[in-house]
Formats: structure tokens, C-alpha cells, sequence
């Protein structure tokens, strides 16, 4: 991918400002400080209602673990929930060997916290019920981590929740989880993780990066426990990833669709940025079956045949006759035949309308962007992490930071999958997309998904169609699929 020098790269950019003004890392504190207590708990009920309309009265232990690390740089965000079911619908509940949901809540790359919560919550983001509620009714543990991000500063105007804290401390989770493996509740061999939008990137990142030697300084540094930081599965909504070449595919998937006020990017931009993305896909090498490799020529086609027109056709299919005719009617874009939906990439752009970022969409020319902020170390809030946007401004011979390759290949899981591909990662994958979401481009998950399949591995991706961003409109799916890919009995969902 035309980065290289992670491995040189020493830990930096966690510190408070104290540490970071004397250099120094705290001795860790001794491994008592990373042992589960599975007795500390409060007992609680919850109503739970699955997809089916039903609901489920669940009794569960709530565990609260003050910090997964024994060197916290935050213990606020840096700290962990455990909720364990004991009952269901009055049937006790053996969860001792039931998997492990490792459900984080980043948002944004801003930083998560769980530390003043008192349970589980039973609602979800678009009003339904969670992903953890969920799980915990069909009998799963659920751990809520939470995680430092990109807003974090000190006193001292040091920024000490940039790249790379997040994916470390989810990482630090995990190897607490395993390394109190027989004390904490469920089979810490049969971790999943999931996220949604940046938290969709971390738990892709995760499923790609386990175990890879890249964060040993960083993890090192906080204290984590000496364990495997690998999962067994990744579930993954709208990830907000390969944030490197994100600007190019943004421009190469929604390059003509206007802004919301009716104008057009500025069409230089544009053109530079889509041509970028051409050279990125002849990089990538990636291939599919029936399409050989995948170019700018074809990808739109793949892209359509293989996610756009299969969603069109399953919304199509269920909806009524009469809702059918009626949907039809307003979009004469889409020939429905023989039970399929087709149209053309144009077609669909046009249909999905206004874009929603301009260009460059997350290298900002002014470094306005929350990834300019991901990408910030010590008292500096923000900076370029592409040539192009670092260029436009100062001239065709700056140079990025040296740290800034490094830290890309530590937030991007196709590092780990394409440069030098991790046999310690996830096998199972579940990721989802809506098909009107412009936070970024359709093909972020259409390349995440081609190169898993490429190296064959379990992957069930959809796209939803007419859904925007953070869409979720197969919950109970998703926990029956937990169920089906660790080995566990079916949950209820």
C-alpha cells in the first residue's frame, strides 16, 4: 500500500502531559491489578424485546472493572462492563462457556466511556433494541469496553487520545478478557466484536490486527495484559476505515453527485483525487470471481451485481404487490424482472442525490476534519495524514511527519490483510452498509469484504438498501449468526 517503517516507529502520543514532559513510563502495577473478581457484581432484571416483538424478562450480573490496563493513561475511558446472564424468562441461564459480545460505542474516533453506567441498556441507536440487550437475552455475555479518542487533552494541552490509543485500548480489553480466562464469565476463546461507523473501523481493525506485534510498544506502555488480543469474529456497520485513500474513493464513488445545497466539489479536486484511486485499486490487486481483477473499470459493476441490485432485490421482494407497484412507479430507474431488480451505476448515484461531504471529505485542505484531529500528537490538534492535502498547502516538497505511515498502518485493517496478511486474524465476519450512506465510499466495504472472501474467510456482508448511515435492519440475524459461527446453541433474537 506504499507505507512503510511501522515496526520502527517507538510508542508515542499516549502520555498525559506529565509523562510526556519527563519521557518516562510508570512502572506497571502488579498483575493483581488485572485480575477479575467474579463476585464483584450487582444483580439486576431487565425487559428485553427481540425482534419477534417479544419480550424477555432477563436477570444478569453487572461487573464493573475499573481499568482492563494496570498503567490507565485514563481509567475513565480505559475501563471495562461485564453483564453475565443468570436467568431467562425465570430459566437459569448457564453462560460459562456462551460467547463473548465485545460491543464497543465509538463514535467519531471520540473517546468512550463506561464508567458511570449501571447496567445494560435495553435501547438501541435508532430506537430499537441494542445489540447488547440482544445478546444478553439469547444468553450471550456482553462486555462494554470503553476507549480513549481523539478529543482527549490535559492540562497541558497535550492530546493523549489520538491514533493509535483507541484501537490499543480495545485491544488492552481483549487481553485482559483472556488473560482472566476461567474467571470472567463466557468463552473468552469466542470473542466477537462489534462497532458501528469509526467503532465499525475499530472492530474490523480489531478482526484484522489480532496479535500483531506493530501495538506491542503501545500496549506495552499502558500496562495490558501479557495475552492474545485476537478475536474470534468482527461485526462491522458502515465502517469509517482505510482512512489514507479515503479522500480518493470518496471522489471515485460519489465524484458527480452535487452537495445538499445543489453545488458541485471543485471538479479539479475531484478529478485528482478519483485518479488517485485508480492507481490504489491496481495496488490492491484485488480480485473477485467473475469480475478478475478489480479496477476503476469495473469495480462500479462489481459493486452493483454484487451488493447494490441483490439489496434492491431483497427490499423489492418483500415488500407488498401493491407497495411493490407503488415503489416501482416512483423509481422507473429500477426494471424489476423475474423477481430482480437492475438498474445502472448511474442511475443509482443519481437516485441516492446529494453527497455528504465536500472535497477532500476527510483530509481537509484546513484540517477541519475529526481524522486531521485523529491524527494529531502532543499539543498539535490536527494534521495531514495524505500528501495531496499536506501539498496543496505547503508546496510539492513537503513530507508528511515521519510518524504518520506508521500510524496509518496501525488504524487501517487492509494493512494487515493485503501488505502482509495476519494469520491471527478474525475468520468470521459479518458487515453491513446502507446504500444511500455518503460518510464514505461504497467501496470501503465492498474492498474490506472481496479481500476477507480472497482469503477465505467466512464473510456475510449486505447492504441495505435505502438505509444511511449507522443502519442496523438485521439485529436478530446477527446474534443468531454469533450462535452459528462459535459453536453455540441458537440465540434468541
Amino acid at each position: 500500500m506504499g507505507l512503510t517503517g511501522a515496526a520502527a516507529v517507538p510508542a508515542v502520543g499516549f502520555a498525559t502531559g506529565a509523562r510526556a514532559a519527563t519521557g518516562s513510563v510508570r512502572k506497571a502495577a502488579t498483575d493483581s491489578a488485572l485480575v477479575f473478581d467474579p463476585s464483584a457484581y450487582t444483580e439486576q432484571t431487565i425487559a428485553i424485546t427481540d425482534t419477534t416483538g417479544t419480550v424477555h424478562s432477563v436477570t444478569y450480573r453487572f461487573h464493573k472493572v475499573a481499568s482492563y490496563v494496570a498503567d490507565p493513561v485514563d481509567a475513565a475511558y480505559q475501563s471495562l462492563n461485564v453483564s453475565v446472564p443468570v436467568a431467562i424468562d425465570g430459566a437459569a441461564v448457564d453462560a460459562s462457556d456462551a460467547p463473548v459480545l465485545l460491543a464497543n460505542a465509538v463514535g467519531g474516533y471520540m473517546p468512550s466511556s463506561v464508567a458511570n453506567a449501571t447496567g445494560i441498556s435495553a435501547s438501541g441507536m435508532g430506537g430499537g433494541t441494542s445489540r447488547q440487550a440482544l445478546a444478553l437475552a439469547a444468553g450471550y455475555v456482553v462486555v462494554e469496553p470503553g476507549a480513549r479518542g481523539r478529543t482527549l487533552v490535559d492540562a497541558n494541552g497535550t492530546y493523549y487520545g489520538t491514533a493509535p490509543a483507541a484501537i490499543v485500548d480495545l485491544k488492552a480489553a481483549v487481553r485482559y478478557l483472556k488473560a482472566n480466562k476461567g474467571r470472567v464469565p463466557g468463552n473468552v476463546d469466542r470473542i466477537v466484536s462489534s462497532g458501528v461507523s469509526a467503532g465499525g473501523a475499530l472492530s474490523a481493525l480489531l478482526g484484522a490486527s489480532g496479535d500483531s506485534p506493530l501495538y506491542h510498544p503501545y500496549l506495552e506502555e499502558i500496562g495490558a495484559a501479557d495475552a492474545s488480543d485476537a478475536v474470534f469474529a468482527s461485526g462491522d456497520w458502515c465502517p469509517i476505515t482505510d482512512l489514507e485513500h479515503a479522500d480518493a474513493a470518496y471522489e471515485w464513488n460519489w465524484g458527480t453527485n452535487p452537495l445538499a445545497s445543489g453545488a458541485s466539489v471543485d471538479p479539479a479536486i475531484s478529478a485528482d483525487l478519483k485518479a488517485q484511486y485508480t492507481e490504489y485499486l491496481a495496488a490492491l490487486k484485488l480480485r473477485a470471481r467473475g469480475y478478475g481483477t478489480l479496477t476503476a473499470r469495473n469495480l462500479d459493476t462489481y459493486i452493483l451485481e454484487t451488493f447494490l441490485q441483490p439489496s434492491a432485490t431483497r427490499y423489492l421482494a418483500a415488500l407488498p404487490d401493491a407497495a411493490r407497484a407503488a415503489y416501482l412507479a416512483a423509481h422507473p430507474f429500477i426494471t424489476w424482472s423475474a423477481g430482480k431488480a437492475t438498474f445502472t451505476w448511474a442511475d443509482f448515484l443519481t437516485h441516492v442525490g446529494a453527497r455528504k461531504k465536500n472535497a477532500p471529505s476527510f483530509d481537509a485542505f484546513d484540517l477541519s476534519t475529526p481524522e486531521c484531529n485523529l491524527f494529531g500528537t502532543g499539543t498539535t490538534r490536527a494534521r495531514h495524514f495524505t500528501l495531496y492535502s499536506l501539498r496543496h498547502g505547503a508546496g510539492d516538497s513537503a513530507r508528511l511527519d515521519a510518524d504518520i505511515p506508521a500510524r496509518l498502518h496501525l488504524m487501517n485493517p487492509m494493512h494487515h490483510l493485503v501488505d502482509k496478511v495476519n494469520p491471527h486474524r478474525a475468520r468470521h465476519w459479518w458487515i453491513r452498509v446502507g446504500t444511500k450512506d455518503s460518510d464514505t465510499s461504497l467501496s470501503v466495504v465492498a474492498n474490506l469484504a472481496t479481500r476477507l472472501t480472497e482469503l477465505g474467510d467466512d464473510v456475510d456482508t449486505s447492504y441495505y438498501w435505502d438505509a444511511g448511515h449507522g443502519a442496523d435492519q438485521d439485529p436478530g440475524a446477527f446474534i443468531t449468526w454469533i450462535g452459528k459461527v462459535t459453536g453455540h446453541r441458537a440465540g434468541r433474537g
